[in-house]
């Protein structure tokens, strides 16, 4: 079973990619899996069990309007607001090598990951405005092949769906992903280009 993760910028093509590659695999009879390191982490299930069964939260929609403000906002964080990503990182490695596990056992062929935890861990050098090494790095599971789809951040504002934050967020966000890129040595692929083009090169790829 192989592990395809692609990371990059909010806005980037990401998911634009995954689906496509999904779909790809999935007509060539491949069984695979989706994964979202973002949708499937500790933190956004206790959000949703919260949001489920808090009472105050089903009335009012206070919890749910709290939520969305956290997600939107995603430029600051205090100290133990960032030790605690680190923690839940920690956890959601170990949960995915749990869960990869599984998957090898039920003959899975593919696991694909959109925002794979090097985005979790380039959010966590952001918040952080730290240039030391994370060590979740090195407890992360090495995808057998690793995208980083690297994209002008002036492109993605001009994109009909570009993210809130702005363009200073993404090209600060772009440094540390270039940097994290060379790092551990993730295949770069130019993603300003037409999404066919791109996926077409993703092929060679993984093929």
């Amino acid at each position: 079973m192989k592990i395809i993760t692609i990371s990059g910028l909010d806005g980037s093509g990401k998911s634009t990619q995954i689906n496509l590659l999904k779909n790809y695999l999935e007509s060539q009879n491949k069984r695979v899996f989706y994964f979202h390191a973002i949708q499937n982490s500790l933190a956004k299930k206790i959000i949703d069990f919260k949001n489920k069964y808090c009472l105050i939260c089903r009335l009012s929609g206070k919890c749910k309007a709290d939520q969305k403000k956290q997600e939107d906002s995603v430029t600051s964080a205090n100290f133990f607001q960032i030790i605690l990503r680190r923690i839940f990182l920690v956890i959601d490695i170990w949960r995915f090598k749990v869960l990869s596990n599984k998957l090898l056992n039920k003959n899975y062929d593919y696991i694909l990951s959109d925002r794979y935890f090097y985005d979790s861990i380039i959010n966590i050098y952001y918040l952080s405005k730290s240039k030391k090494t994370i060590p979740c790095e090195k407890f992360t599971k090495k995808p057998d092949i690793a995208i980083y789809l690297q994209s002008n951040p002036e492109i993605i504002m001009q994109r009909e769906r570009k993210p809130e934050q702005g363009l200073q967020y993404l090209k600060d966000k772009n440094k540390l992903y270039d940097e994290l890129a060379k790092r551990l040595d993730l295949k770069i692929i130019n993603g300003d280009r037409d999404k066919n083009a791109i996926f077409e090169e993703i092929k060679t790829k993984i093929l």
